[in-house]
């Protein structure tokens, strides 16, 4: 059972937070091909975390949750400078450590540890289980000799679990099975006495006979030695036993922040929605509908516009970002679902699909050879009557002919902000009343009510 610390995602009361996140972006370059290069083009780059705020406070643990590619482990990497954030800062202490130089940044470390994945690659295979333990005291020049270096191995030893202490001392990783692996990748992680402990889905790999024992022995720790985590993981279930706060990434943002509690009884961000449908059901007598969301993660290379889990939310409606890459990705999934004969009657009416991978709010679908347009207009209003209810027409504003195309206007789009929904932040139009009332006055103006209207900004006045 988890220990009652204090009521869960209760942060201590007047106390300054030990991690003060602002704005963080860590982008990856690419390389792109040697036409590029030469001709000095960009080649655009990987937004892995892209704009994320967060506080983490002293004795807490902060779960940081996503699929694979939300950008959650670069995110814990860059918290440490494992990986230099491309902006933004990191507050810890009070210390703003994108500011360091490598010699300071190597003091900070001592406070900031890592625990991995996979603890089959994190130990050296060639050291014995006291030198790779014992290391980080040898680099750092905490140990008076070997005696003392050897009393302290065998305490940190002790602590995760690993006795008779010399009878592990001597073996070696490939003499370790994967939990013993991870309690000396553990005794590594603590035996400077650091702060602050990022965990780095440190039971996926595990056996789940395994997986509860690390997860309380890492509780225990927690209390015995005051640390804070990060806990990254896919694992929502995990997390939910073992975290005070949840924060839910999605291609390099948090959508959702709040108590753990909050986050399982109420979820307010579809994508959270769709995470806690997708938890296994213990029950194989219990029918659990799933529900999950269309497609995959896009490209974060060029992420949607507006909110990024726009072109697979249900919810999704005017103002959300709608662009011409939504418009292929409707076609395509249409045409994967029809007889092959309408498949090529319809893709006969229609020109090269490539014009929409530039994401703009104004497409133009061009017709083929000596094509009609309108008749590719007309494909694109059956599409519309035989799927009403996909939440992509929301977000068309015109559909017309135009000079050997069709072209399709989106309403202009809005990026969401972190604003608070009861207990916890979401980053959602849905719980935006500005994004409400400018998604209205579309509503209004496309039935003949009201006036077309753009939508204000995010804080417009």
């Amino acid at each position: 059972m988890k220990p009652d610390l204090r009521a869960v995602g209760e942060r201590p009361r007047g106390d300054r937070p030990l991690l003060e996140v602002r704005d963080l972006r860590t982008h990856f370059p690419l390389r792109g091909t040697f036409l590029d290069r030469l001709l000095g083009r960009e080649a655009g780059s990987v937004k892995a975390v892209d704009g994320v705020s967060l506080d983490l406070y002293r004795g807490e643990v902060l779960g940081v949750v996503g699929e694979s590619g939300s950008g959650k482990t670069t995110l814990g990497r860059s918290l440490l400078r494992l990986v230099d954030p491309t902006s933004g800062s990191i507050r810890f202490d009070g210390q703003d450590v994108t500011e360091l130089g490598e010699s300071r940044m190597r003091d900070f470390r001592r406070r900031m540890q890592i625990v991995f994945q996979d603890p089959h690659a994190s130990l050296n295979p060639a050291m014995d289980i006291f030198t790779a333990v014992g290391h980080p005291l040898v680099i750092h020049g905490l140990a008076r000799g070997s005696a003392e270096l050897r009393t302290m191995v065998g305490v940190t030893l002790e602590r995760v679990g690993l006795v008779p202490v010399e009878q592990f001392m001597g073996k070696y990783p490939a003499q370790l099975s994967g939990g013993q692996k991870q309690r000396a990748a553990l005794a590594r992680a603590i035996i400077l006495g650091p702060d602050l402990l990022v965990a780095d889905e440190p039971v996926s790999m595990l056996d789940m006979s395994v997986r509860a024992k690390i997860l309380e022995l890492m509780l225990r720790l927690k209390e015995e030695l005051d640390l804070t985590y990060l806990y990254i993981t896919h694992d929502l279930a995990t997390a939910k036993f073992f975290c005070d706060r949840i924060a839910i990434m999605y291609l390099g943002k948090i959508v959702e922040i709040g108590p753990s509690e909050a986050i399982y009884d109420d979820p307010k961000h579809p994508y959270t929605q769709s995470l806690l449908r997708a938890i296994p059901e213990p029950d194989p007598t219990k029918t659990v509908p799933r529900n999950v969301p269309r497609g995959e993660i896009p490209d974060a290379v060029r992420p949607p516009l507006g909110c990024p889990f726009h072109p697979r939310c249900p919810k999704a409606f005017e103002v959300c970002g709608w662009e011409s890459r939504d418009l292929r990705d409707a076609l395509e999934r249409h045409w994967a679902q029809v007889p092959e004969e309408v498949y090529e009657a319809e893709r006969a009416l229609v020109g090269d699909l490539e014009a929409l991978d530039e994401p703009t709010q104004v497409a133009r679908v061009p017709v083929p050879g000596d094509g009609s347009d309108e008749s590719l207009v007309e494909v694109l209003r059956n599409l519309r009557a035989q799927d009403p209810e996909d939440p992509l027409w929301k977000g068309v504003r015109s559909m017309e002919a135009d000079e050997g195309a069709a072209r399709v206007e989106f309403h202009g789009g809005l990026d969401p902000r972190l604003l608070p929904a009861g207990a916890v932040e979401v980053s959602c139009h849905l719980y935006d009343q500005e994004a409400l009332r400018a998604a209205e006055r579309l509503e209004l103006a496309a039935s003949g009510t009201g006036r077309p209207e753009p939508p204000d900004p995010p804080g417009g006045e």
